[in-house]
């Protein structure tokens, strides 16, 4: 968005700079003035989408605040005062300007009135993000190669906004399924700033693994834990699903109150298990707990990982055992799923037509309810190029 600054404050210039050069899409200051009547003589070319004035110095000019207004009438405003000034407000108010934020600027207040401008303008929409968890009923079930690729899957083939959180209380490493990217800040990180959470500081922190997909990397420091509080968990996610269309939780194995209070925000948990005995065992304790919290039925949906029929056990043996029903298989593509994870990039970037890949095809469909004339387009990008390069 490219905004005009007026004001004669070049640190307050400079901090308004910073603040918008963080943000998705970036507010570009591409004109500055030094004061209303300098705005008014000395029109911008080529108009602003947004005009941020300093009115700290304007007391005299109030008259003036209407002429800026008509000058730029396709743009929105954003008022910054020292004082709430009766008369300025009320002339502000005629003119349109919705956003008066006090001085010294709070980063916060600034952030969230863009999001309202951005809204508004139609640059962004509010969205109302679907909160996906995937829980392992036990160690090595693949859950987070799953939850990773299938939020890889997730923006590639469907084209939405994702994000994966990755709530291992130790040893997490979510991002090493799908990125070589060293994360800058994690969960623990933005735990202990949670009064700055918005949209464009959760996007900040974020490693983005691909457009429209990013991870939030769990805490390097097991001893950073102690800090995270379940009421933060809250915060990052209702930000969160206002801006996301999914938010996919990689829960670990391990339930402490951060991940339970993330857990009773989910929209659908997918608790993830391979077909044997043991699996079957520790799934059971998993679903009584759910239950006992008085998670609802439907709300708990099975994914076998790296099923093969014919086996001694089959999947009508599972649901009984567990009282919930498999709603998706993912088959045992060994070399596909362990050549992505040593190389840390997703199967679906990598070996786009093995059975894994075609596997997540299918639960990105399920997921989001596609119909089949759009699934259809789904395996067209997925192995259309395939196809045409043998």
């Amino acid at each position: 968005m490219k905004a005009l600054m007026i004001s004669k404050d070049s640190l307050l210039h400079a901090e308004v700079a910073a603040q918008g050069s963080a943000r998705l899409p970036a507010v570009q200051l591409v004109a500055s003035r030094q004061g209303l009547r300098d705005a008014v003589e000395r029109p911008v070319p080529d108009a602003p989408e947004l005009v941020i004035l300093d009115a700290s110095d304007e007391a005299a000019e109030w008259e003036l605040v209407d002429r800026l207004a008509r000058q730029y009438p396709n743009a929105s405003f954003i008022l910054l005062t020292r004082e709430a000034q009766q008369e300025l407000l009320i002339r502000a108010m005629r003119a349109g300007m919705r956003e008066v934020l006090q001085l010294p600027l709070v980063h916060r207040a600034f952030h969230e009135a863009m999001d309202r401008i951005e809204i508004e303008s139609g640059v962004t929409r509010m969205r109302d993000g679907k909160v996906l968890a995937f829980i392992a009923c036990k160690g090595g079930s693949g859950a987070t190669f799953l939850a990773t690729n299938f939020g890889y899957a997730l923006a590639a083939l469907a084209e939405k906004k994702v994000l994966l959180i990755d709530l291992h209380g130790q040893f997490g490493d979510a991002t090493l399924y799908v990125s070589d990217q060293k994360p800058t800040m994690t969960l623990s990180d933005i735990c202990g700033q949670i009064t700055r959470m918005d949209g464009a500081f959760l996007e900040s922190c974020l490693v983005h693994v691909a457009p429209g997909f990013g991870v939030l990397a769990a805490a390097d420091d097991p001893s950073q834990a102690v800090d995270m509080k379940p009421e933060h968990m809250d915060v990052i996610l209702r930000v969160a699903r206002q801006h996301y269309d999914y938010i996919v939780l990689d829960v670990g194995r391990q339930i402490d109150a951060l991940s339970l209070r993330a857990l009773d925000s989910a929209d659908t948990i997918y608790p993830v298990l391979q077909l044997a005995l043991p699996d079957i065992r520790d799934g059971r304790r998993l679903i009584d707990i759910f239950r006992s919290l008085g998670y609802a039925v439907d709300r708990i949906r099975l994914i076998v990982n790296r099923y093969q029929k014919g086996g001694k056990l089959r999947l009508a043996d599972l649901e009984h055992a567990l009282g919930a029903d498999v709603v998706h298989t993912v088959p045992n593509d060994y070399v596909s799923a362990t050549d992505s994870v040593n190389q840390g990039i997703p199967v679906l970037q990598l070996s786009r037509s093995s059975p894994v890949a075609r596997s997540l095809a299918d639960l990105v469909e399920l997921v989001t309810e596609r119909r089949v004339s759009e699934a259809k387009s789904l395996f067209d990008r997925l192995f259309g190029r395939s196809a045409a390069e043998q």
